[in-house]
């Protein structure tokens, strides 16, 4: 279906005033700053499939943000691109900042008002129509803050001057060289496809265990139980005390090197 009529169908789910209004081929513009001083380079994406379009935004944005030194990992950046299908991608802008570890979604759509509970594990405002799209179990904002927040950084929610939302993705720079060579980091881990899948999972839900594991990759509970410890030896997750597994640091770093474009 073209993301156009998504959209209609999103603003007429919600009743929203503007729900006659005309829906436009989303554009999404990447604002790259090289400088404070300097004028950024403008990136304009668009496209008219949702998947397609979610994808070479997060691609794009994780592209420019790394190859100016940023750190901040592909899977936070695109758990909160795609939350811009809340704002139907009115006039988003993404726009990357402090040798790219800075990144800020600003759009003009709804906007979000209760703004702690939207960081909160369950709070969602994703329609009947949006699930089909996005998850819409109101785990995206809280997962990606978690993520960031193990390696450092911080996400913030504000309020953009006239109408919607300002999500702004922040890691601290790595300290500077000592003159000491820094650790050496082991090498990466041989995974299964499916302890792959079961990895990708718990970073996409935030948390997940055994039970929830078996039923969305179709697989037996000890199978996934299996999969889970194997992970846990290999310090990519640890266990929360109720059964659940959260990423380790260690975690979404992987996730990061293997599922990065």
């Amino acid at each position: 279906m073209p993301i156009r009529e998504i959209i209609r169908r999103l603003i007429e789910e919600r009743h929203a005033e503007d729900a006659t209004a005309s829906v436009e081929e989303p554009e999404v513009r990447l604002a790259i700053y090289d400088s404070p001083l300097a004028a950024p380079r403008v990136v304009s994406l668009s496209g008219d499939d949702f998947e397609t379009l979610i994808g070479e935004l997060a691609a794009q944005t994780y592209n420019y943000s790394h190859e100016r030194g940023g750190r901040i990992p592909f899977v936070v950046i695109r758990e909160v691109v795609e939350n811009l299908i809340h704002a139907y991608f009115r006039n988003a802008v993404i726009t990357i900042l402090d040798n790219g570890n800075t990144i800020r979604i600003s759009d003009q759509g709804p906007g979000i008002r209760d703004k702690q509970r939207a960081l909160q594990p369950g709070f969602t405002t994703a329609t009947r129509e949006m699930r089909r799209y996005i998850r819409g179990v109101g785990s995206g904002l809280p997962v990606a803050k978690e993520q960031l927040a193990f390696l450092g950084g911080t996400l913030g929610i504000e309020d953009n001057l006239d109408r919607g939302t300002v999500i702004t993705l922040s890691l601290s720079r790595p300290p500077a060289p000592s003159g000491e060579p820094p650790p050496r980091r082991g090498a990466r881990p041989e995974l299964t496809s499916r302890q792959k899948k079961v990895l990708l999972l718990i970073g996409e839900l935030g948390a997940a265990g055994p039970t929830t594991i078996a039923k969305e990759l179709d697989i037996s509970h000890s199978t996934a139980y299996r999969d889970l410890r194997a992970l846990e030896r290999l310090k990519l997750v640890q266990d929360k005390g109720s059964g659940k597994r959260t990423l380790t640091e260690e975690g979404i770093i992987y996730l990061d090197e293997v599922f990065a474009p």
